[in-house]
């Protein structure tokens, strides 16, 4: 009995929804190049490069810097489950999804939890931070979404980190949607851990996690009284793999490790610099149009890489959205929680934050909705 497969051809999309973004053809071929084995010297070699350029876009000197095996959630995972122990007191900043969602895995962990909250679209302000840590004086750790994706908000995070360390506590800190596209430097901040995701401004596929760990954090994971709750997750385990020793723990995803080598030397290549400003001249250029067309934001500190805007009254939400991927081939998100059915949610990230793709957008938008003057604003930033 034979068997042929039907031909797999997905088709190719304008990615401009809350991640994936675009991943250029040289990432891809990357993740084509032929498989090594976990220890094979080549590899390592790779691991030391990948190591080298997360340090670089994080700007950080972290000795515990990797990449860690799923998406930006094993990342929040990865870190929130090695600096808390059952019993510990913390605090988790929460408004949007990924601030509920560090919440829950807080909880999990065995942790005491104390929610500062913020309506959905807002940022959290620093003197309700610091009422908390009044309040709670054991907090052991403070956690806080950089840039809320479910929101498109972004977190000012200069005052926080000051009253945080003053509190004696440690700062957790998504950086999920803002890696690569929004200044963001570690040490500078004094961020002790941090995680992102491959998919949004690395404009690589889904699939790994970087992690970074300052000083503090590694003295606070080495000196706990319990095991990690995940054995998979257990950086104790995972630095001596990462680190010089090489110790073996999980068969790493080799070829994902090839492409985010790839997306983070383009980053580098291109300059931080140069790559935060590219994504603020399209985020101006995407918001003029989007103004012109009537269209109001949701956040008043907005992300640069990722767009929320309220849909207009009397438009058929998911039906703009069907339209523009059926007719045009562009994604772009729904609104999540009490946005739902009222949100568009539109990314700027990295291989998706072009000249080429706002105006294709709201062109897009213009003639699905029966407007003008949104591609005329834009094109005016650009000069």
């Amino acid at each position: 009995m034979s068997f042929t497969a039907p031909r797999f051809a997905p088709p190719e999309r304008i990615l401009m929804g809350p991640g994936p973004s675009d991943v250029p053809r040289r990432v891809l071929n990357a993740l084509a190049s032929p498989t090594l084995g976990h220890l094979d010297p080549a590899y390592l070699a790779i691991m030391d490069e990948v190591r080298d350029f997360m340090r670089q876009v994080f700007r950080t000197k972290n000795e515990l810097t990797m990449a860690v095996p799923g998406t930006g959630s094993a990342g929040m995972e990865a870190t929130v489950v090695n600096l808390v122990e059952p019993g510990d007191e913390v605090i988790i900043c929460v408004n949007g999804v990924f601030g509920g969602r560090m919440k829950d895995v807080a909880e999990r962990s065995g942790a005491k939890v104390h929610a500062v909250e913020a309506p959905w679209g807002q940022t959290i302000a620093p003197a309700a931070i610091a009422e908390a840590l009044a309040a709670h004086p054991a907090v052991k750790l403070v956690g806080i979404v950089h840039a809320e994706t479910s929101t498109g908000a972004m977190q000012p995070l200069e005052e926080i980190t000051k009253l945080v360390h003053d509190a004696g506590a440690l700062l957790l800190v998504d950086a999920v949607t803002s890696l690569g596209g929004v200044p963001l430097d570690l040490d500078a901040l004094q961020i002790d851990a941090c995680y992102s995701g491959t998919q949004k401004c690395l404009s690589c596929p889904p699939g790994l996690s970087p992690v970074s760990f300052s000083a503090a954090a590694v003295d606070r994971i080495m000196s706990r009284k319990t095991k990690v709750q995940s054995w998979y997750l257990d950086m104790s385990m995972l630095k001596s793999y990462w680190g010089q020793e090489r110790v073996y723990h999980h068969t790493a995803p080799i070829n994902m490790t090839y492409a985010l080598r790839e997306a983070l030397a383009m980053v580098l290549e291109e300059g931080l610099e140069a790559r935060w400003a590219r994504h603020q001249l399209n985020y101006q250029a995407l918001r003029a149009g989007l103004e012109a067309l009537g269209m109001k934001y949701i956040p008043e500190h907005s992300l640069p890489s990722l767009n929320a805007i309220h849909v207009p009254e009397g438009v058929d939400e998911a039906g703009v959205r069907k339209r523009l991927l059926n007719e045009y081939d562009i994604e772009i998100g729904a609104g999540l929680g009490p946005f739902k059915g009222r949100a568009w949610r539109i990314g700027l990230m990295g291989a998706s934050s072009t000249r080429r793709h706002v105006i294709l957008v709201l062109a897009a938008l213009e003639s699905i909705l029966g407007l003008s003057g949104g591609t005329t604003a834009a094109t005016k930033v650009y000069g």
